[in-house]
C-alpha cells in the first residue's frame, strides 16, 4: 500500500533471520559450556515438525548483517529502544570473536606447543556459493590472525582476487595447496568447489596436534570442532 510498507517488510524480513540465527549460535555457545552437542540437539529438534532449523554460523553480508541497523536507527529517532533486535545483532556481530576464542582455547590443550601458527582458511566470502565480500566476519577474524602474528593462506576461488587485495590488501588462492601443512584448518564456507573436501584431505594437510574447524557443519569425527 505504501513505500514505508514495502520497506517496512523488507527490513523485518532480514531482521527476523538475524534474530534467529542470533538465538542459534547463543544456544551453541551454552551448549558448548553445558558439553551437548549442538548438532544433535538441533537434528532432534527438528523431528517437531514446527521447529525451524537454523544452524550457528557467522553472518555478514549487506542484508542479515545490515537491514537491522536502519531499523533500530530509526527507532532511536522516535525515543523507542530496539532490545530484542540489538541484543540480535551484538551476538551475531561477536560470532568472529567466539570463534577466535576457540581457536586459542584448542590452541592451549594441545600435548605439543606450536610457536608458529600457519592457518588455512577456506572461504572468505560473506556466505557460501557468493563472491561477495561486504561485511564479511572471515576478514574480521583474519584481522585477528594479524594482530596475533599467526601465518595463514586464505583459498576461495568466488571473489575478485584483485579487489580483495585492492580493498584488504590480503592475497587469495583459487586452489587448495597440496604441499604444505597447516597447524590450524577452518572450513569456512561450503562452496561448490569445496564439496569434494573430505576430513581425510584435510587429514592429509594437517599435523598430528592440528586444529580443524567446520563452520559448515559437514564433516564428521571426534577431531572436528564447529562452532
Amino acid at each position: 500500500s505504501s513505500i514505508k510498507v514495502a520497506e517496512a517488510a523488507k527490513i523485518i524480513e532480514n531482521t527476523q533471520r538475524d534474530i534467529n540465527i542470533a538465538l542459534i549460535n547463543e544456544l551453541a555457545i551454552l551448549f558448548k559450556k553445558l558439553n551437548i552437542n549442538t548438532n544433535e540437539v538441533l537434528n532432534a529438534a527438528s523431528t517437531k515438525w514446527n521447529f525451524h532449523k537454523y544452524m550457528p554460523g557467522l553472518v555478514g553480508g549487506h542484508c542479515i548483517g545490515v537491514d537491522p541497523y536502519y531499523l533500530t536507527f530509526k527507532a532511536k529517532e522516535i525515543g523507542f529502544e530496539t532490545k530484542l533486535i540489538s541484543a540480535g545483532r551484538n551476538i551475531n556481530d561477536f560470532m568472529h570473536e567466539y570463534l577466535m576464542e576457540q581457536i586459542i582455547f584448542h590452541k592451549s590443550k594441545r600435548k605439543i606447543q606450536i610457536l608458529e601458527e600457519n592457518v588455512l582458511l577456506l572461504g572468505l566470502s560473506y556466505k557460501s556459493n557468493c563472491g561477495d565480500i561486504r561485511n564479511s566476519q572471515l576478514i574480521n577474524l583474519v584481522e585477528s590472525f594479524k594482530n596475533r602474528g599467526m601465518k595463514f593462506t586464505i583459498v576461495d576461488p568466488k571473489i575478485d582476487k584483485d579487489e580483495v587485495k585492492r580493498d584488504k590488501g590480503l592475497t587469495c588462492l583459487s586452489c587448495l595447496p597440496t604441499k604444505k601443512k597447516y597447524s590450524i584448518i577452518i572450513l569456512a564456507l561450503y562452496h561448490d568447489e569445496f564439496k569434494t573436501i573430505t576430513k581425510n584431505k584435510l587429514l592429509e594437510l594437517s599435523f598430528e596436534e592440528s586444529l580443524i574447524f567446520d563452520l559448515t557443519n559437514n564433516l564428521i569425527g571426534e577431531d572436528i570442532i564447529n562452532l
